[in-house]
């Protein structure tokens, strides 16, 4: 009786001490890093591989290294053009300092999803709505820059952001179609008028070239004869010179006043 109650009590002892040191015995993998308190008191960063803890003495909180993806939910932002919006990103980001990510705040995660999500409509509500459709790379990056610079004091690095969805209501994409309509037709308008412009420039400098050279007037009227006895036509019309035009009201204003006399 005596010797099982010695081995008993040897048994509890080899089991408390097992006990011990599995609490104390702690691996952590490539990715992860030990933030270490003794006695409630940050003492160092340790990690990966085996590390050995004082049980009930130091206590470690996990911190993992790798990249996290942080979708931030849809936003309702009223841009600097008055136009309502709802907007959708998503952020990439990591730990570089597991001491100031555990003791500087209390939940890095919830902490920069809230500033994510103030930032987004503080950033887009200072821009037009053409901006935020056409200048997508200029924003993600205004946006990455205010993050990281205010969340490198919980040791996290911000290092990209990314615009995923901008939604528009019905009424107002049949506004921006009209918008668009308006404004195809306006540079329509203006081309075909520098068009004409140009033209008319073009036809000015061939009048003078022609009006310093008669023959070459001529030379028009042949090869105007020319095109029109191609097309397999059976009216031909004979240019009228100008000149003859000029001369005949002389003439009847000559006979009318030998009349008079």
């Amino acid at each position: 009786m005596g010797m099982f109650a010695e081995f008993a009590f040897y048994l509890v002892i080899i089991l408390i001490l097992l006990l011990v040191i599995a609490s104390a015995i702690k691996i952590l993998r490539e990715y992860e890093r030990g933030v270490v308190f003794t006695l409630g008191r940050f003492t160092g960063v340790k990690g990966p591989g085996l590390i050995l803890l004082i049980p009930y003495v130091q206590q470690m909180v996990r911190v993992d290294l790798r990249t996290r993806v942080l979708d931030v939910p849809g936003q309702d932002v009223i841009s600097h053009d008055n136009v309502s919006v709802r907007v959708s990103a998503v952020i990439y980001f990591r730990v570089i300092d597991p001491e100031r990510s555990t003791i500087q705040v209390e939940d890095f995660m919830m902490a920069t999803s809230q500033l994510a999500q103030t930032t987004l409509r503080s950033v887009l509500g200072k821009h037009d709505l053409d901006e935020m459709l056409a200048e997508r790379d200029k924003l993600n990056s205004d946006i990455q820059e205010i993050l990281d610079a205010q969340t490198d004091a919980w040791g996290i690095k911000v290092a990209n952001v990314e615009i995923k969805h901008v939604d528009i209501n019905e009424s107002m994409i049949r506004a921006i179609a009209r918008q668009a309509e308006a404004e195809r037709e306006r540079r329509a308008k203006v081309i075909n008028a520098e068009g004409e412009q140009q033209a008319a420039a073009k036809l000015l400098e061939a009048a003078e070239i022609l009006a310093r050279q008669p023959e070459a007037m001529q030379l028009r009227y042949l090869s105007t004869l020319n095109v029109i006895a191609s097309e397999k036509t059976s009216t031909i019309i004979f240019p009228f010179p100008m000149e003859i035009g000029n001369l005949m009201p002389s003439k009847s204003d000559q006979s009318s006043q030998r009349g008079r006399g």
